[in-house]
């Protein structure tokens, strides 16, 4: 389980963390490149089912230096964030910024290419709620399509006094 020192800006219920991933444009994505840490913005789209599953989807080139990480390791790291507000009192000195954030780790797997297409409605979806946007499906071929399947994850905010 992921420790957090703010126990007081500790997200706890699993339904509004969901909340805050849906709200998140981006997805960072967190691979291991030899020593160092090898860190993604991506688009994303994302699943939670009633048992508590959350699976999120991506898709990238079918080649790269991404996709070669990829192939090599099957367990990855994630961040998101949103509702960023800067808070600036200059006659006090006083400097703060207002957040949801999102982390966690899984498990990586391909999809194969049956699989494609229910994926990227996903990531569709998460971009374009409820209105089924089209998407050219002449590239599924030349697209790979992986998720990550969360084990763990914990959500924070931090929010204006009073709200």
């Amino acid at each position: 389980m992921i420790q957090m020192r703010r126990k007081d800006r500790e997200i706890k219920d699993r339904a509004e963390i969901i909340e805050v991933i849906r709200r998140c444009d981006i997805c960072r994505l967190g691979l291991v490149d030899g020593d160092y840490a090898y860190i993604l913005p991506l688009n994303f789209g994302m699943d939670a089912d009633e048992e508590g599953k959350v699976t999120l989807y991506f898709h990238s080139a079918l080649e790269g230096h991404k996709t070669e990480l990829l192939k090599e390791g099957l367990k990855a790291s994630f961040e998101m964030d949103t509702r960023h507000e800067l808070e600036y009192d200059e006659s006090k000195g006083y400097c703060t910024y207002y957040f949801e954030s999102v982390m966690g780790r899984g498990t990586i797997h391909m999809l194969g290419d049956d699989e494609k297409f229910a994926a990227l409605e996903k990531l569709m979806d998460h971009y374009h709620p409820g209105m089924k946007a089209y998407f050219n499906t002449a590239a599924i071929p030349r697209t790979l399509v992986y998720t990550l399947e969360v084990t763990e994850m914990s959500g924070k905010r931090k929010v204006p006094r009073g709200m």
